[in-house]
């Protein structure tokens, strides 16, 4: 066949006939994970976000107070509000309820009027649609106009017209919903994670009941498991949260509000005695984990007020005397806080779209911190004291820092200078196909390196448990060895033009970095320890998706000499010795037990094409930030109070 009839075919079979229109939400179903962000773990718990927004919205609209969430037998979610209810009249242009449309028409909504909506969550109007065209089964109940409509769907088509079911003198929406497991690769809700975001709404919309209950057993008491979520004080409540662990500084947070152009600001801070800022920003509920410009509005308006402090109060002449020069740095050592915006058209960029680019908000934003904070300082001299020598106190640590951080670059890995000792490194140099393994101690890289493939895997042993930087200076974090060997082997360096403090990932030479450590307390703690150091210095690593925890099996069961089966948990080895053992005998079955790296197969642990690693995610900031803090800080009774809670989820052993 000629090259011309090649091509004479190919357009025949290319035809028309071949060009696929996706009608309704066929294309949710066809490309789920565009509209939601994946059909794993983070993307089921998304739907339930989705319509938990929709009763969020009009909360803020001022509609609504009380939302109840379930999780049903059968991993089926009900959420429940007292708002207005969706709106069930004939749709002029549709020809169809109003409620037919805002769950089966992609970008169908109230959001897009802003006569309806003034601001939210769910920008796009494909929240609640989306649901729909991703469950088994939905059914929508509005309960408005004296009376219950009811519709109920089958993946996202409509089983019968919205009809009337019976009278009612209450107001709302009931979505009640089951993920389709054809779609997702797992149906099952986990509890902590649905409380998690629960929690940080109602520290959003203070004033707003969010009950959360999981229907799917009872505890020994006969009862299921529920909390409540309510804020008297909204972002204040919020910051007493994330700074339970923490020792404060000043007696109160500082709230600051205020509204410009449409935009209304929420703030609240305090200053503790560590030594990292943790900020938290949201837009419209969205927790903006890339920042944006209300965080760069806030910084600039905290700067400005300390520097006018400063100059104002006559301590600038002190700061000469004792040759200590403050950068904005410094203002932000020790500090939390929590910035909340509400945008009416906001505009998302960044890799995760979780960057607010609004221009206009970095100047609002500016101003009124800038004016409020400066009428803190003024009123409260004794708080302004306290955080000044806070301040003084930080700019002395990081001038010793920046000589500690000044070490790690020069020692870069293409500064001239040579990688760690104890770096067997691999001969690829393509970063997005390179692994760095970091391994504990000696005898477990020893292995290591056995096992490696040295194309692509590179292995750095640690030497015992590195620094617990929860509770360390800057400038002890980087005098440690064993971090100054990480930094130097990833090749990154520390400070960008917009923040000295910030990762620039441009030289990293591992786009894998895997945490492998024994299968004991001691592993898992050396394990904790490094999460600790990445999510406090290092967590663009964590938010880029470089991190990962490797998973070699806990057990094999073998008979004799010959393996018979691998198993990651109890529950698999219960499982497999059940399956085993027909006449519900054992006999000739062996379980092994494995502690030590060096016990295992390297085709569990390093073999690409059998290993098992966990990605390290984000999925909460707010909720990493408090766990991190409890378990590495120095208050105990959070911490043996969450041990207690937790301990039969542990599957270690001494």
């Amino acid at each position: 066949m000629t090259e011309e009839e090649k091509i004479e075919l190919a357009s025949e079979e290319y035809g028309a006939s071949k060009i696929q229109v996706l009608e309704g939400l066929e294309a949710v179903r066809k490309r789920p994970a565009m509209y939601i962000g994946d059909v794993h773990f983070r993307g089921l718990h998304h739907l339930v976000y989705e319509v938990v927004d929709n009763s969020i919205d009009e909360a803020m609209a001022g509609f609504c107070d009380t939302i109840d969430v379930r999780i049903l037998p059968g991993n089926s979610i009900s959420v429940l509000d007292n708002g207005r209810g969706i709106p069930t009249g004939m749709h002029p242009k549709e020809h169809r309820s109003a409620l037919e449309v805002v769950l089966t028409v992609l970008h169908a909504g109230g959001k897009f009027d802003k006569g309806s909506y003034k601001v939210s969550g769910g920008l796009h109007g494909v929240g609640v649609s989306c649901v729909n065209a991703l469950s088994t089964h939905l059914t929508a109940e509005v309960y408005r106009e004296g009376q219950i409509f009811k519709q109920e769907y089958e993946c996202g088509k409509p089983l019968y017209d919205v009809k009337v079911v019976g009278q009612t003198d209450k107001h709302g929406t009931r979505i009640t919903f089951t993920p389709d497991g054809s779609i997702f690769q797992t149906t099952e809700y986990d509890y902590s994670t649905l409380a998690n975001r629960m929690r940080e709404l109602a520290y959003l919309n203070h004033g707003i009941t969010i009950t959360l209950t999981d229907e799917r057993e009872k505890d020994e008491n006969g009862d299921y498991r529920s909390e409540t979520f309510y804020s008297e004080n909204g972002l204040v409540d919020f910051i007493a949260y994330l700074d339970d662990n923490r020792v404060k500084l000043i007696p109160e947070p500082i709230y600051i509000s205020g509204e410009k152009n449409d935009v209304p600001v929420e703030i609240a801070l305090e200053y503790n005695d560590e030594y990292k800022e943790n900020l938290h920003s949201y837009v419209n509920n969205i927790n903006t984990i890339e920042g944006g410009t209300h965080l760069q509005g806030f910084r600039s308006g905290l700067t400005r007020s300390f520097n006018a402090y400063v100059e104002k109060s006559g301590l600038s002449e002190k700061l000469e005397k004792t040759k200590v020069k403050i950068s904005p740095d410094d203002f932000r050592e020790g500090l939390t806080a929590v910035i909340s915006v509400k945008v009416p058209e906001p505009q998302f960029e960044g890799q995760t779209k979780t960057k607010l680019g609004n221009d206009e908000v970095m100047g609002i934003v500016n101003s009124i911190v800038g004016q409020q904070l400066s009428d803190y300082l003024e009123e409260h001299p004794k708080e302004a004291k306290v955080i000044f020598d806070k301040i003084v106190l930080a700019a002395q640590a990081r001038q010793a820092a920046r000589k500690a951080r000044e070490t790690v670059q020069r020692k870069g890995a293409l500064s001239g200078f040579s990688l760690p000792g104890k770096l067997a490194d691999c001969s690829d140099r393509d970063p997005a196909k390179t692994e760095l393994y970091l391994v504990e101690g000696d005898s477990a890289g020893g292995s290591a390196k056995q096992g490696r493939d040295r194309n692509f895997q590179a292995i750095l042993p640690l030497r015992g448990k590195i620094l617990n930087v929860e509770k360390a200076m800057q400038h002890r974090v980087f005098d440690s060895d064993e971090i100054k060997n990480i930094y130097t082997a990833l090749g990154v360096t520390i400070g960008t033009e917009e923040d000295s403090q910030a990762l620039n990932l441009e030289k990293l030479r591992y786009h894998k970095v895997i945490i492998m450590t024994d299968a004991d307390v001691d592993g898992s703690h050396i394990t904790t320890l490094i999460l600790t150091f990445f999510f406090r210095y290092m967590r663009e690593l964590i938010e880029n998706g470089y991190v990962y925890c490797a998973t070699p099996p806990l057990y094999l069961i073998k008979r004799g000499t010959k393996p018979i089966r691998y198993c990651w948990t109890d529950e698999e080895r219960f499982a497999a010795m059940a399956e085993l053992s027909k006449n519900g005998t054992v006999s000739g079955y062996d379980v092994q037990r494995y502690k030590g790296l060096g016990e295992m197969n390297p085709e569990h642990t390093m073999d690409p094409a059998h290993r098992t690693l966990r990605q390290v995610t984000i999925e909460n900031a707010m909720e990493a930030d408090h766990i991190f803090s409890m378990l590495m800080g120095d208050e105990v009774a959070p911490r043996r109070e969450f041990i207690e809670q937790n301990a039969t989820y542990a599957n270690i052993d001494a």
